[in-house]
Protein backbone atom coordinates (compact mmCIF):
# COMPACT_ATOMS: atom_id res chain seq x y z
CA UNK A 1 0.00 0.00 0.00
CA UNK A 2 3.03 2.25 0.30
CA UNK A 3 2.79 3.33 -3.53
CA UNK A 4 -0.86 4.15 -3.26
CA UNK A 5 -1.99 7.24 -5.59
CA UNK A 6 -3.54 9.49 -2.28
CA UNK A 7 -6.55 11.38 -3.39
CA UNK A 8 -7.41 14.55 -1.27
CA UNK A 9 -11.26 15.55 -0.91
CA UNK A 10 -12.34 18.27 1.27
CA UNK A 11 -15.16 18.11 3.28
CA UNK A 12 -18.38 20.92 3.59
CA UNK A 13 -15.68 22.55 6.12
CA UNK A 14 -12.78 23.21 3.98
CA UNK A 15 -11.01 20.56 5.34
CA UNK A 16 -9.07 18.17 3.48
CA UNK A 17 -8.66 14.56 4.13
CA UNK A 18 -6.20 11.87 2.46
CA UNK A 19 -7.82 8.76 0.88
CA UNK A 20 -6.71 5.95 -1.32
CA UNK A 21 -8.34 3.89 -3.54
CA UNK A 22 -9.75 0.49 -3.10
CA UNK A 23 -10.68 -0.45 -6.31
CA UNK A 24 -11.45 0.87 -9.18
CA UNK A 25 -13.62 -0.50 -12.22
CA UNK A 26 -15.38 0.40 -15.50
CA UNK A 27 -18.86 -0.56 -15.84
CA UNK A 28 -20.50 -1.11 -19.49
CA UNK A 29 -24.19 -0.77 -18.48
CA UNK A 30 -24.02 2.61 -17.07
CA UNK A 31 -20.58 3.64 -19.36
CA UNK A 32 -18.58 4.97 -16.49
CA UNK A 33 -16.00 4.16 -14.64
CA UNK A 34 -16.39 4.39 -11.13
CA UNK A 35 -13.28 4.31 -8.12
CA UNK A 36 -13.93 3.58 -4.19
CA UNK A 37 -12.12 5.16 -1.52
CA UNK A 38 -11.19 5.06 1.78
CA UNK A 39 -9.57 6.91 4.27
CA UNK A 40 -5.59 6.34 4.15
CA UNK A 41 -5.46 6.55 7.79
CA UNK A 42 -8.26 4.73 10.21
CA UNK A 43 -8.60 3.69 13.78
CA UNK A 44 -10.92 0.53 13.54
CA UNK A 45 -10.89 -1.25 10.21
CA UNK A 46 -13.90 -2.93 11.06
CA UNK A 47 -15.93 0.26 10.49
CA UNK A 48 -13.93 1.62 7.25
CA UNK A 49 -16.03 4.34 5.68
CA UNK A 50 -16.02 3.50 1.54
CA UNK A 51 -16.39 6.67 -0.87
CA UNK A 52 -17.57 5.59 -4.19
CA UNK A 53 -17.35 8.11 -6.77
CA UNK A 54 -17.51 8.07 -10.82
CA UNK A 55 -15.52 9.76 -12.91
CA UNK A 56 -13.94 9.88 -16.73
CA UNK A 57 -10.92 8.42 -17.60
CA UNK A 58 -10.16 10.67 -20.34
CA UNK A 59 -10.49 13.51 -18.10
CA UNK A 60 -6.83 15.10 -17.34
CA UNK A 61 -8.34 17.11 -14.42
CA UNK A 62 -9.41 13.55 -12.35
CA UNK A 63 -12.79 15.16 -11.23
CA UNK A 64 -14.82 12.69 -8.59
CA UNK A 65 -18.50 12.57 -9.02
CA UNK A 66 -20.71 11.27 -6.76
CA UNK A 67 -23.41 8.32 -7.71
CA UNK A 68 -26.07 9.65 -9.29
CA UNK A 69 -29.02 6.70 -8.55
CA UNK A 70 -29.90 4.56 -6.69
CA UNK A 71 -29.37 1.62 -9.35
CA UNK A 72 -26.21 3.04 -9.52
CA UNK A 73 -25.04 2.56 -6.03
CA UNK A 74 -26.24 -0.64 -5.78
CA UNK A 75 -24.00 -1.94 -8.37
CA UNK A 76 -21.20 -0.31 -6.88
CA UNK A 77 -22.15 -2.33 -3.48
CA UNK A 78 -22.60 -5.43 -5.37
CA UNK A 79 -18.83 -5.06 -7.46
CA UNK A 80 -17.22 -4.30 -3.81
CA UNK A 81 -19.19 -7.66 -1.79
CA UNK A 82 -18.12 -9.49 -4.90
CA UNK A 83 -14.38 -8.58 -4.60
CA UNK A 84 -14.22 -8.12 -0.82
CA UNK A 85 -15.70 -11.73 -0.33
CA UNK A 86 -13.34 -13.26 -2.99
CA UNK A 87 -10.61 -14.19 -1.72
CA UNK A 88 -8.86 -14.76 -5.55
CA UNK A 89 -10.04 -11.20 -6.25
CA UNK A 90 -8.61 -9.31 -2.85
Amino acid sequence: MDNQEVYMLTDEDGNEHAFIELFSFDSEDFGKSYIVLVPQEVEDETDMPVLPFSFNKDDEEGVLSPLETDAEFDMVEEVMNTIMNDDQLS
